[in-house]
């Protein structure tokens, strides 16, 4: 039912636990895969390089999705890591709707502290806008 999932994630434990739920979804289907998306936004890609300035930004990104791509791997599923660039809620629907996901899972909150006071509000724009099922995880 669920072969093709689109996991949406920024390193946060909501997207830690979010990667737990993706994978037991893939598992349930014979050659289930994932796709992991982690969008950059301009706002954040500023703040990285002032934040580890001397250091290169695409190491942070990859440090923050080695324990994902660790718990996929340990799984034994087939995955793909995209990076993407725009605004998170918008560039994870465009994604998931231009390329037939069976499902999105994403944390229903994320490391963006100005957007952790309402329901994710990245979560709430998939979840209204995607034209798959979509799984929040808290």
């Amino acid at each position: 039912m669920f072969k093709k999932i689109l996991l949406a994630t920024d390193g946060s434990e909501h997207s830690v636990r979010a990667t737990e739920k993706a994978i037991a979804l893939a598992s349930c289907q014979s050659h289930g895969r994932i796709d992991v998306v982690y969008v950059i936004d301009g706002r954040q890609s500023k703040e990285d390089v002032l934040q580890h300035w001397g250091t290169d930004a695409q190491d942070q990104r990859r440090k923050k999705l080695q324990l994902i791509e660790h718990k996929i791997m340990q799984a034994n599923i087939d995955y793909t890591t995209h990076y993407l660039h725009g605004e998170p809620g918008p560039t994870i629907v465009h994604h998931a709707n231009s390329n037939n996901f069976d499902a999105v899972v994403i944390g229903s909150r994320g490391l963006n502290t100005l957007q952790e006071m309402v329901l994710g509000s990245v979560s709430h724009k998939v979840a209204k806008r995607a034209k798959c099922p979509v799984m929040i995880v808290k």
